[in-house]
Parts: structure tokens; C-alpha cells; sequence
């Protein structure tokens, strides 16, 4: 029996410019994880989740290929990463075997709803994790967060794929990312083993150190929102307003610049100011794109926060799921939990997960 998991994230800084090519973004991974459990099998293969029990599907092979019983299924990031791991697999000569993938996570809640702590991601990177294990593949970090942002662009489509990059790194993490035009044409001019070996141009993952005194709270709204849906928006109002969406792209490279900074200088102040800024910035590109990114009681969250000393804005694509805070360790939460509590906030009991 192989079993890994793969943590959640959280946006702290970024979200949106992020999509683009070279632009910067702030992440932290989350010790609430997706498990993966991988047992090999004779001739029947299966993947089965404890959230999607009614779901459960079953493949046999026609040669090496995977073939589904069930094909209308809940799911894609899951079979979009077997069938890369296993034709990189292929190419170093490796036999295909059959498997069962167990998965569970802790990335929803119990009624099923998801928190916005990046589960796509988790699961794809935990699901190449187990394969990469049952086959001996060997994967650094690099080539598994490689593979993860290749089977996770063939189903999604857009994204920035800082998710997959806290869910592989783990920790605080400065992430820029990649030119995924890029990735598409070279898919069709290079094998995956050449792709993984690859510079790929402007992607940068840097390990952050955070202040002593910096305690990261978070808020979830109980209202689940879908990020590539918020990302399509945005997308189709800046071409009506390029000026003022690179004047936004600016903005938030130097407020991601000076909020690296602030982890290098150990400043919680510097990076509360930049958090502080940050937020601005993606309200101002809501009025923009007319996308609500800042739902009432996201703002509710926010303001409660820094009536307590804290920083705090959206995280994610906002438009509902979960808010954040950087507040000083010294100072007393539970009156701001409670209030929280008494408006439909739910605080959520998460630390940073470095692996």
C-alpha cells in the first residue's frame, strides 16, 4: 500500500495578476490535505473518494491505454494526472500496471461544500505523488510540480498554477509564474520527459521565511466560488480596458516586491502595508471588470479584522470562500473569532504546512 497526501493553500497576495505571464504572487500551503492510498491490483482498476461515494469508477486496459467504465465523472484532475504520469512512465520503459486509488480530503466541508483551499490542486499533486511512487519515478519537486501544472492546465484550461506550486513546495512561498502559451506549443514539440527537463520560461518558486510575530487567521464565508470562472471574467473585460489593467499588473509586482521584501527584513508591519495595498488594488479591479471579488461578508471579515489590529483582504479569486489576516502573535483573537461567529463567519483552525 503507497499513501502520500498533498496540502491545501491559501492566497495571501497576487491573486489575479498572477495569471499572467512573470507576474509575482505570495501562497502558503495549509496542513489540511487530500490522501491518496494506491494499491496494485490484477486486473480491474479503481478510483473510489469518500466525497463522491455515489462516483466510484472503474477502468481495464486495452493494451497500455486506461480505459473508463464510467465516463461521465466527477474526476478529470485526477484522470488528467494518471494519464500523464503514466505516459511519462511509458517513455522510461516502465510496465503499466493495475491499481486502486483510494482518495480522501479534507480540503471540503462536511456537507460537501469546498473552502477555496485549492483541492484541484491537492489532488493532482497527491494522485502524481502515489504514481510517481508505485512506478519509481524518482520525481524532484520541480519535475512533480512540472507534471501536476501540465495535467492540471489540460482540464481547467487557465489559472496561474500557484496552487500546484504550494501544494508541491509547501510553506510560505513566492511564486511567478510561467508562460503557459508557451507550455501549449511546446507540448507539441517536445516528449514529457524533455518538457520536465525544460527551462520554462519566467517561472520562479522562492521559500519565504515569515516574521516571528506574524499569525495568519482565516475567515470562510461558507460561500463557495468558482476561481476559473472569476478568472474568465476578469479576462474578457481587459481587453476593454488594457490601460488601466496594466496599470494594475504594475501595481501588484510592486506590491508582491515589497512584500517579499518584508520577509526578508523579518517586517510584519511592511507586510501588513503591502496586504493592506494589495486589497486595494483588487477592489479597484473589480470596479473595473464588474466581477465581485469582495462580497459583503468578506468585507464584514476585513473590517472587523483591522478594527483588531489586523491586516486583511480576499484570498483566492474572492467572490466568496474564505478571507484572511496577518495580525501581531501578542494579540488576543477569540473577541474577533466570536464576532465572526455571531455573522455567518466560520474561523477555520489551520496552520502553515512545511513539508
Amino acid at each position: 500500500m503507497i499513501s502520500v497526501k498533498a496540502p491545501g493553500k491559501l492566497y495571501i497576495a497576487g491573486e489575479y495578476a498572477v495569471v499572467e505571464t512573470g507576474q509575482p504572487a505570495i501562497l502558503v500551503a495549509l496542513d489540511q490535505f487530500v490522501y491518496v492510498n494506491l494499491e496494485k491490483s490484477n486486473d480491474l482498476g479503481s478510483i473510489i473518494s469518500k466525497q463522491y461515494k455515489e462516483n466510484s469508477l472503474y477502468w481495464k486496459r486495452e493494451g497500455n491505454q486506461i480505459i473508463f467504465d464510467n465516463r461521465d465523472n466527477p474526476f478529470h484532475y485526477i484522470l488528467s494526472a494518471i494519464n500523464l504520469v503514466e505516459e511519462y512512465a511509458q517513455s522510461l520503459g516502465k510496465k503499466m500496471e493495475f491499481y486502486h486509488l483510494k482518495i480522501d480530503s479534507e480540503l471540503d466541508s462536511p456537507d460537501g461544500k469546498k473552502y477555496g483551499l485549492g483541492s484541484s490542486a491537492a489532488v493532482t499533486v497527491a494522485t502524481i505523488k502515489a504514481l510517481s511512487e508505485f512506478y519509481e519515478l524518482n520525481l524532484s519537486k520541480e519535475h512533480l510540480f512540472k507534471l501536476a501544472s501540465i495535467a492540471h492546465l489540460n482540464v481547467q484550461g487557465n489559472g496561474s498554477l500557484g496552487d500546484i506550486a504550494a501544494s508541491v513546495y509547501g510553506g510560505w512561498i513566492a511564486y511567478h509564474s510561467f508562460d503557459k502559451e508557451w507550455l501549449k506549443i511546446a507540448q507539441r514539440s517536445y516528449t514529457i520527459s524533455e518538457l520536465l527537463d525544460l527551462n520554462w520560461p519566467n517561472l520562479k518558486v522562492t521559500q519565504l521565511t515569515p516574521p516571528d510575530n506574524l499569525n495568519l487567521l482565516i475567515g470562510w464565508t461558507g460561500s463557495p466560488a468558482s476561481t476559473s470562472h472569476l478568472v474568465d471574467a476578469v479576462a474578457l473585460h481587459k481587453a476593454n480596458n488594457q490601460n488601466k489593467y496594466n496599470h494594475f499588473l504594475e501595481n501588484s509586482w510592486k506590491c508582491i516586491d515589497t512584500m517579499i521584501t518584508g520577509f526578508k527584513e523579518n517586517s510584519l508591519s511592511k507586510i501588513q502595508e503591502s496586504l493592506i495595498y494589495n486589497r486595494e488594488l483588487l477592489r479597484n479591479l473589480a470596479s473595473l471588470s464588474s466581477v465581485e471579488i469582495e462580497t459583503p461578508l468578506l468585507t464584514k471579515l476585513i473590517t472587523s479584522a483591522e478594527k483588531f489590529g489586523g491586516a486583511a483582504k480576499t484570498s483566492g479569486a474572492g467572490g466568496g470562500d474564505c478571507g484572511i489576516v496577518l495580525i501581531d502573535k501578542s494579540m488576543n483573537v477569540e473577541p474577533l473569532f466570536t464576532y465572526w461567529k455571531e455573522n455567518g463567519i466560520v474561523p477555520l483552525s489551520l496552520h502553515v504546512y512545511q513539508d
